[in-house]
């Protein structure tokens, strides 16, 4: 891969990855809201809607930056000598190496915008320096484990399918698809996986709030899974199925399309 073509990834995954996380911070609060242990209306229920949005706003262009060059370049990589049948796992191997990395950014980010997003009347700052005074660094990496395990899982679905719904919509018309063309491929691959992943993201949301020493402070996903599943069923595996496949439906639309649109303008 070009130098140029990296740093287009680059820029334009950061693009994606802000416009995408400050336009649906409202769906994310609402979804962090019903999947926390307290409850919906415990947690602050439709108040203090944009609680936590600084953390998400300087996390989000160096974890989507990170991402889209990771998954650029690997894809690169492992496309040269590969045959056609093969392309599904190439996507889902660049994929998953982009997430591991992304995460690397990701996860403190995620930990104290879902503390905020629970606590509306604590500061992001405030919040901040109790986790790092409490829990030192490995408290901004509560949940890092699980968010790997949900977002590989996520990626293994949802990228894959983008390109195979790219790549179908291009055959069918001829020529490649354009970025609004892309960004619908993105919102149902989005969608689709939002949902058969939501038990693993409210696994991962248990895990950080979960206060110090507590069970779900461990970071074990099977044993958070084991708890829900327990005191609540199949209902408190899928809580906020409808606001997350929502949120990550038209995420998708605008996360891809404005990928592959900035991408464009910058090649």
């Amino acid at each position: 891969m070009e130098p140029r073509e990296s740093w287009a990834a680059l820029a334009a995954g950061g693009v994606a990855g802000v416009c995408v996380d400050l336009i649906l911070f409202p769906l994310d609060t609402v979804k962090t809201r019903l999947q926390s242990p307290q409850g919906f209306r415990k947690a602050g229920g439709f108040r203090g809607i944009y609680a936590g949005v600084p953390s998400t706003a300087i996390g989000s262009f160096p974890n989507a930056a990170a991402f889209f060059i990771t998954y650029e370049n690997v894809k690169s990589v492992l496309h040269h000598g590969s045959t056609s049948y093969l392309t599904p796992a190439t996507h889902m191997v660049a994929a998953s190496l982009g997430e591991v990395v992304a995460c690397l950014i990701r996860v403190p980010s995620e930990v104290v915008k879902q503390r905020a997003q629970v606590s509306p009347s604590s500061s992001t700052l405030r919040i901040l320096s109790h986790t790092l005074y409490h829990e030192g660094i490995q408290g901004l990496y509560r949940g890092y484990k699980s968010t790997v395990l949900r977002e590989i899982p996520f990626s293994l679905v949802q990228f894959p399918l983008w390109e195979s719904l790219k790549d179908l919509w291009s055959w069918k018309q001829g020529h490649v698809v354009d970025s609004w063309q892309s960004a619908v491929c993105g919102a149902f691959a989005g969608g689709f996986a939002a949902a058969v992943t939501t038990p693993l993201d409210v696994a991962k949301t248990r895990i950080m709030l979960a206060k110090a020493g507590s069970s779900n402070a461990s970071g074990n996903v099977l044993a958070a899974l084991g708890g829900i599943w327990r005191t609540q069923g199949l209902s408190g595996l899928f809580a906020g199925v409808v606001p997350r496949m929502a949120a990550i439906s038209l995420g998708g639309f605008i996360f891809l399309g404005t990928y592959e649109k900035t991408r464009q303008l910058l090649l």
